[in-house]
């Protein structure tokens, strides 16, 4: 059910994301007249789930139906395929006039909306523009007034970058809705008392159980759960702790950083909590034993446990053991043996709740609009600082290329619309800035093909266009093939 509902929310984000990219692409070429054919959420190689379209002033509608060609086969007397001087299949552009009227091809004036069965984004067909609905061949006639390649220059690099600038758009709105209506949390690093708790990565990173950290390259980060990004991103050199009463300056390798890269989750530090004991999973030996809720482990086998950590690490490393936990209830102190299981599990969780002091931030709605402005931005410029890391030398950066399943993952398991709606503006600022990279296919690419022609005067050829998409198309397709690998062998091996 976890991964059904993990599946369900990366779908509609993407949904709502793609419908948001490419209709600002479909209303600035409308507003410059230049006619669209198709608008797709999904591909319908073959088929599609649905579609419909205006025709002689009414909406006609289908489902299931064929995708069909703008395009037809050239053939000779005989019926036979014309071939080029390479030896290729020639193609002409359909003669509407002869299709039936039922044929919606024959109205290429409107739009047709629909809906494809393969789940992998969604396009809007711009008539004129080379790209993965036309062929150089297909545009091998004068351009028409309505065409995008008839259009001026500063019109398709509007049209081109509409795209990008409405998934910006879109992040900005969803911010500052989430700022009006839910405000703005988080726990001040200067509220946890209790230092941090860290785990492998962190603990060689030189960061021990018990630190707390005062700053990150000596400046100081309010949030303190906005500190393993810091020092992420950043690329920090240094972390300033306080251990045991005296200032230490941690030193962040390169290294280091290149195995938080490839860490699924940024958790290598998180605030330490006294051991409480929150609730239990089911038929757990702690509260067969007799524990329970809101007591307080203070020891294990004699081993101080005042802390989750040290409870967790003594257990642990006492598999299929029985060891003897102490705990405080209300006033009395008292001893339970308990049967500790093969995989170093008792059963049971730590109270997490009201123990450290989280500040509330509320905004009105003419407050957020800055805010959520500011917040897109911030998370933009996060986003591109941490595409350098992937050209870190000893990070290797192609291995922490993620596919669809990582998306998948960085939703909750449980339906949350607060998570949902940030993590669908944050994936709108990845879908910007991926699609403004300078590669063919992508907006980006045809962007500076557009601003070479403005600079130069001179405009690359239909066939040139053609090739340069397809070169763009297999890396993208590269690309995709890597970070699935790396997925499959993450989180489906676990090779790595």
């Amino acid at each position: 059910m976890t991964v059904l509902i993990k599946i369900i929310q990366l779908i509609l984000s993407l949904s709502l994301l793609v419908i948001v990219h490419e209709f600002g692409h479909f209303i600035t070429a409308r507003i410059f007249k230049t006619r669209v054919t198709k608008f797709y959420i999904f591909f319908d190689t073959k088929f599609s789930l649905f579609k419909c379209k205006r025709v002689n002033g009414k909406w006609h509608f289908k489902f299931f139906g064929k995708t069909l060609r703008d395009m037809e086969l050239v053939t000779d007397g005989n019926g036979e395929p014309v071939l080029d001087a390479k030896g290729n299949k020639q193609y002409q552009p359909i003669d509407i006039s002869k299709l039936p009227d039922n044929d919606w091809r024959k109205y290429p004036d409107n739009t047709e909306f629909g809906i494809g069965w393969i789940p992998f984004g969604g396009y809007c067909a711009i008539c004129g523009m080379v790209d993965e609905t036309h062929s150089a061949a297909s545009l091998a006639s004068e351009p028409k007034p309505y065409e995008f390649r008839s259009k001026k220059r500063w019109q398709r690099l509007i049209i081109i970058l509409a795209g990008v600038i409405m998934n910006v758009i879109t992040a900005m709105a969803i911010y500052i809705g989430l700022l009006s209506h839910y405000g703005e949390a988080y726990l001040p690093n200067s509220s946890v008392k209790y230092g941090i708790a860290v785990d492998s990565v962190g603990y060689e990173m030189g960061l021990r159980n018990g630190d707390y950290i005062l700053s990150v390259d000596n400046e100081e980060v309010e949030d303190f759960y906005a500190i393993p990004s810091k020092i992420l991103i950043d690329q920090a050199k240094t972390i300033q702790v306080l251990r045991d009463g005296q200032q230490l300056d941690i030193e962040v390798s390169e290294e280091t950083l290149a195995k938080l890269m490839k860490a699924t989750s940024l958790s290598f530090i998180a605030p330490r909590i006294p051991f409480v004991v929150g609730g239990f999973s089911d038929d757990s030996p702690a509260k067969n034993a007799g524990i329970a809720v809101d007591d307080q482990v203070i020891s294990v086998d004699g081993q101080t446990s005042e802390y989750f950590d040290q409870f967790k690490e003594i257990i642990t490393n006492s598999k299929g053991q029985t060891v003897n936990i102490i705990v405080v209830r209300d006033s009395d102190t008292l001893s339970y043996p308990v049967q500790v299981s093969d995989d170093g599990l008792v059963g049971v969780y730590a109270n997490t709740t009201n123990i450290f002091e989280i500040k509330q931030k509320d905004y009105t709605f003419f407050q957020a609009i800055p805010a959520g402005c500011k917040q897109a931005f911030t998370q933009m410029g996060s986003y591109v600082k941490s595409l350098k890391l992937l050209f870190l030398p000893k990070a290797k950066g192609y291995e922490s290329l993620g596919s669809f399943i990582s998306i998948a993952n960085i939703f909750p398991g449980t339906w949350d619309w607060y998570s949902f709606w940030r993590l669908t503006a944050f994936l709108s600022i990845i879908l910007a800035i991926m699609n403004v990279l300078p590669i063919p296919a992508l907006d980006g690419g045809y962007a500076i093909l557009i601003i070479y022609e403005m600079i130069t005067g001179k405009k690359p050829s239909d066939k040139f266009l053609e090739k340069a998409n397809t070169i763009g198309w297999i890396i993208l397709l590269a690309l995709l093939l890597l970070a699935t690998w790396n997925d499959v062998t993450k989180y489906i091996f676990r090779i790595r």
